[in-house]
């Protein structure tokens, strides 16, 4: 790990566009990208959804939109007591997608649950630059605000960070690029 907390990643490049030509997407690129908030269009409404997906107890997916965060080469997400906190506590394999300026991104990982009160106040904050006023609740070991959406229940919320252990990246201009990231 850096100083900043931030895993320092050892990669495998899976170039999936070879056969056709295509060279591997670099990951610089990607997580540039990413760190920038980049919104898939500069007009785009939907910049900031990303898609959680889940494992249901069945084992069938659970795929919901979340207000999740790109911080420090991990996503971040808070929820309730909602079908995917019970999904992530039960089984914390789970993937993200996003679309980015020219690229859309697929993180898979294991979500793990975050109540180090530093940490959360950090990434409260991070929130809070975003436009979300979230800060830490009382207890330290969760999130509050004046408002999240609805299915989320009452706060405290809690936070769950999502380091990537595997990315697929598919990049829409030129020269294009299909490429798989074991991080």
């Amino acid at each position: 790990t850096s100083p900043s907390g931030a895993r320092l990643i050892c990669m495998e490049t899976i170039n999936l566009g070879a056969a056709d030509g295509l060279p591997p997407v670099d990951w610089a690129l990607v997580t540039e990208k990413l760190d920038s908030g980049s919104a898939p269009a500069p007009d785009a409404h939907n910049a900031r959804t990303t898609w959680l997906a889940t494992l249901n107890e069945d084992g069938s997916p659970h795929v919901t939109a979340v207000g999740a965060l790109w911080l420090d080469g991990a996503y971040w997400f808070q929820t309730g007591d909602t079908r995917k906190g019970r999904n992530v506590e039960r089984d914390a394999r789970c993937s993200i997608a996003v679309s980015a300026r020219d690229a859309d991104v697929v993180v898979e990982g294991d979500a793990s649950r975050v109540t180090d009160g530093d940490l959360l106040a950090r990434v409260a904050q991070a929130w809070a630059d975003q436009g979300w006023p979230a800060e830490p609740d009382e207890s330290g070991t969760g999130i509050t605000a004046p408002f999240n959406a609805p299915s989320q229940g009452p706060p405290p919320w809690n936070v769950y960070r999502v380091e990537p252990r595997s990315a697929t990246v598919a990049l829409g201009t030129e020269p294009g690029g299909l490429t798989r990231f074991r991080l």
